[in-house]
């Protein structure tokens, strides 16, 4: 209901200011949040106004204030110096509205969304940092699904790239297995960590002799080739690691719906498609000289290092769209046009044009990892014309269906594709393939699809140096003294992810053991599993997406500080309430209300007492407004921050009034109101997270 108030204010004052003054151009209208209760609930700056409307801020505010009249849910408006409107809510307008859990009516927009996240290539096991894609693109679907929205998930499998064909080569070349074998060894329960080793086995091997890189380019042509005996190896390995993924990322109760192979979208000639489409509009072209000769190669629009602008570039119209895949405005003739470079800088032409090409198809005809994407996202938009084939591939313990691509699948599936937005949860190395394809789509015409694809990036985990020693690596002293180490999954350092999952739930068990010796093991075990993932999710989420990660074990599981243990003890603390008072939370809110009138509530939220348990009902009241920020930001680090938020005036309230022996029945039924509602916004709020609280901590 916040956000709808705010809504409804800015509506207001912009349909007032333009009755007051018509013709004029008016920027939009800003509302924003005042540093405390004291000053109102919002504040409406009024300075982008003096100047197109020739006066001053404060005379503006003062002149809609006398022509705004009254807004429902807006308790007063008045004018502030040097230039606001502060609007302060109808306290019990609001809270009356989430004690029965009012919803403000939404506007949602059509169309289906496509969240890839997870993507993990396989061959090893999932560690830390694809926990870290996993949670962050989880966390955004389950936002996107509280706001409204239809979302489909999907997880893309490189199944034919060369970390597949690394391990391949290890097995076949270096372990010397068969068919048998392998397959023997891909049926026990963690065959993920056997190919985790062998991976970095492998990449020493190719170090103590350069002439074994030889083996990795001939298995990645098996694999590509699809019918030889390499390419049902690299299938069986991919396929069971896949398995393995897909049971780790369960346990952080993370699904989906679908699994895009790699290898259909070669051989349902995917990429053929699209390779016509690009040449045919221009997006790619081919070189017949220099270092990308027998290339095709697609011209990057914007590229080149600071010292470099766009240069030696063809200057007509037409050749220029054919370069850029956009017009420019220079509508010379047939010549090149020379951009001056800095002082000192000696280029020469050829390697300015060459340095601005992206290669997408190689000389010797194979297509690069950007092509295949180009096609996928075609498919992704409903833009290519051809499908996958689709089958049933892992049933989650709920019985949600995840489904596979095949090159013939089963006839009735869900309909997957051919939607209005994606978001690629992708780590932010990966920002210029992501932008070599949207450039793609724009160059094909398609730009209403380029607006509606976010590479939603992050930066990657490392650990700290106290983390990485229990653990058990052994750092030098140097390493000691770092801020975090750095993992690598070729040099097999790093956490996987099943044994951090593991070291943190029997961590947590160890003091849920301490403190509740009463519960059977079953139940400890249940509690423990809870906090620590809560506790890793809650860590993950934290930290904004562009920020690095030292993920350190103590810091995580603390019950203190702003971690998911204390948000999830709030929790625990307010449902504690309820049980001692032997009432149902869930119900109560209903049945408070009729018991506690516009009157009690307006008495209870008055005056300068009632301002901190006013700010805990405001703050419970920003679930949504918080939703949609995190959003249109992109940004799940909010929603981490509201809850501890919400967590911290909770516990101050929880200290500050003894609720169960308050002896006034009404004030008592209020603050009982106060707890049901920040219990079940909390428990909202960490739901989107991915986190459920236990019963007890």
């Amino acid at each position: 209901m916040y956000r709808y108030l705010e809504h409804r204010l800015a509506h207001r004052v912009l349909e007032c200011m333009q009755r007051l003054y018509p013709g004029v151009s008016l920027p939009r209208v800003v509302v924003e949040q005042p540093p405390n209760v004291k000053l109102g609930d919002f504040a409406i700056p009024i300075f982008p106004y003096a100047k197109p409307l020739r006066s001053a801020p404060l005379k503006i505010a003062e002149t809609i204030r006398g022509e705004l009249g009254m807004i429902e849910g807006i308790a007063r408006v008045q004018v502030a110096p040097p230039g606001y409107l502060n609007a302060a809510i109808d306290r019990a307008w609001l809270a009356d509205a989430l004690v029965l859990d009012k919803k403000s009516p939404a506007d949602i927009p059509p169309g289906k969304i496509l969240v890839e996240h997870t993507s993990i290539n396989p061959n090893k096991a999932a560690h830390i940092g694809h926990l870290r894609n996993a949670i962050l693109g989880d966390t955004f679907v389950r936002l996107l699904r509280f706001a409204g929205r239809e979302v489909d998930v999907q997880n893309y499998i490189d199944n034919t790239g060369v970390q597949v064909a690394d391990v391949v080569v290890g097995f076949t070349q270096i372990e010397k297995k068969s068919v048998a074998e392998i397959e023997a060894l891909a049926s026990q329960p963690r065959f993920d960590y056997y190919c985790w080793d062998l991976y970095a086995r492998v990449s020493q091997w190719y170090e103590q002799d350069k002439q074994n890189a030889q083996f990795r380019l001939q298995t990645l042509h098996a694999i590509e080739d699809g019918s030889s005996e390499t390419a049902a190896i690299a299938e069986l390995i991919s396929t069971a690691v896949l398995r393995r993924h897909l049971e780790t990322m369960d346990r952080l109760d993370i699904e989906y719906d679908f699994l895009p192979r790699e290898r259909e979208i070669l051989h349902l000639h995917f990429w053929d498609a699209a390779f016509a489409k690009l040449k045919e509009s221009g997006v790619l072209t081919f070189e017949t000289e220099g270092k990308n000769k027998g290339c095709w190669v697609m011209r990057r629009a914007g590229t080149g290092s600071d010292q470099v602008a766009r240069a030696l570039l063809p200057a007509t119209a037409e050749a220029r769209k054919k370069a850029n895949g956009s017009e420019l405005t220079n509508e010379n003739d047939d010549v090149l046009t020379e951009i001056p470079l800095k002082p000192g800088v000696d280029i020469q032409p050829s390697a300015i044009a060459e340095e601005d090409q992206k290669v997408i198809v190689r000389s010797n005809g194979t297509v690069g990892y950007v092509g295949k994407d180009i096609a996928y996202h075609m498919w992704k938009f409903g833009l290519l014309g051809r499908d996958f084939g689709y089958r049933k591939f892992y049933r989650y313990p709920n019985d949600h269906e995840c489904w596979i691509s095949a090159t013939e699948g089963e006839k009735d599936h869900p309909h997957f594709g051919d939607v209005a937005e994606i978001y690629n949860v992708i780590d932010a190395r990966q920002s210029e393939a992501q932008s070599t394809v949207i450039e793609a789509l724009r160059g094909l015409g398609h730009n209403e699809a380029a607006d509606h694809y976010t590479h939603f990036s992050y930066e990657m985990v490392a650990l700290t140096p106290r983390c990485a020693t229990e653990l058990g690596y052994t750092l030098s002293e140097e390493d000691k003294t770092r801020s975090y180490i750095e993992v690598s999954g070729r040099k097999g350092f790093g956490v996987k992810a099943d044994d951090l999952l593991d070291r943190l739930i029997a961590s947590a068990k160890n003091e849920v053991d301490s403190r509740h010796p009463q519960l059977v093991d079953a139940e400890r075990e249940s509690i423990a599993t809870q906090i620590a993932i809560g506790a890793l999710r809650y860590f993950m989420l934290k930290f904004t997406k562009q920020s690095v990660i030292a993920f350190d074990f103590k810091e995580a599981l603390s019950f203190e500080g702003d971690t998911g243990p204390y948000a999830q003890y709030a929790v625990v603390r307010a449902t504690s309430i309820f049980k001692k008072a032997a009432l149902d939370p869930e119900t109560f809110s209903h049945e408070v209300a009729n018991k506690l009138s516009t009157k009690d509530l307006t008495e209870f939220l008055s005056g300068e007492q009632a301002d901190e348990i006013w700010e805990l009902w405001l703050a419970s009241a920003k679930t949504s407004y918080i939703v949609e920020q995190c959003i249109s930001t992109t940004e799940p680090a909010h929603l981490a921050k509201h809850a501890f938020l919400l967590a911290q005036l909770f516990n101050a309230f929880y200290h500050r009034h003894p609720i169960l022996s308050e002896p006034d029945e009404k004030r008592k039924l209020a603050l009982l109101a106060t707890a049901a509602v920040v219990r079940r916004e909390l428990i909202r709020t960490l739901a989107v997270m991915g986190i459920t609280a236990p019963p007890v901590m």
